[in-house]
């Protein structure tokens, strides 16, 4: 148990879907988690999993599915280099070049922490972010996916530290 936390629930999962408004155009998704800031409330992060669909195999183009996790909102699709990115998973099919559909690639990061790992990250505002973005299709993408963690109510200073940490980080 992180320091300064006190859990107050059992662990949940938390299921989403997100689906491009366009084909190749950036959408987001909120999901408020209903924590309490006068309970000082806040969700531990114990992993998360990503589904995104796969691009389309088209011959001589580049096709991709790009999505992120983050803990607030974005203007484009979060990598890990940003503080409040959790997850990401990108699936790419490279097939400039190629006169059939091309080769296909996948980069997911951790689905689950190693063992030494107690969270991979705390959410201390009332919702999270899912962000999603193809590139090359010709018709609009998705992300599924589901985040795992527990609530758990923090100390008055360390509640403000994240929660400060957090919004600063936008």
């Amino acid at each position: 148990m992180p320091a300064g936390l006190k859990q107050s629930s059992a662990t949940v999962s938390i299921g989403f879907s997100l689906n491009e408004t366009a084909a190749n155009t950036f959408s987001q998704l909120e999901v408020d988690l209903n924590l309490s800031p006068l309970d000082r409330e806040v969700f531990v992060v114990q992993a998360i999993n990503l589904d995104p669909e796969s691009p389309e195999g088209l011959a001589g183009t580049d096709t991709a599915v790009t999505c992120a996790l983050t803990t607030t909102r974005q203007t484009t699709v979060g990598n890990l280099g940003d503080g409040n990115c959790l997850a990401v998973a990108n699936q790419v099919i490279r097939g400039a070049g190629y006169a059939d559909s091309g080769v296909g690639f996948q980069q997911q990061s951790l689905e689950t922490p190693p063992s030494s790992m107690e969270y991979i990250g705390i959410i201390a505002t009332s919702d999270f972010f899912v962000q999603v973005k193809g590139s090359g299709n010709t018709t609009a993408k998705g992300v599924s996916g589901k985040l795992y963690g527990y609530r758990a109510t923090a100390t008055a200073d360390i509640f403000a530290a994240l929660v400060q940490t957090e919004v600063l980080s936008a």
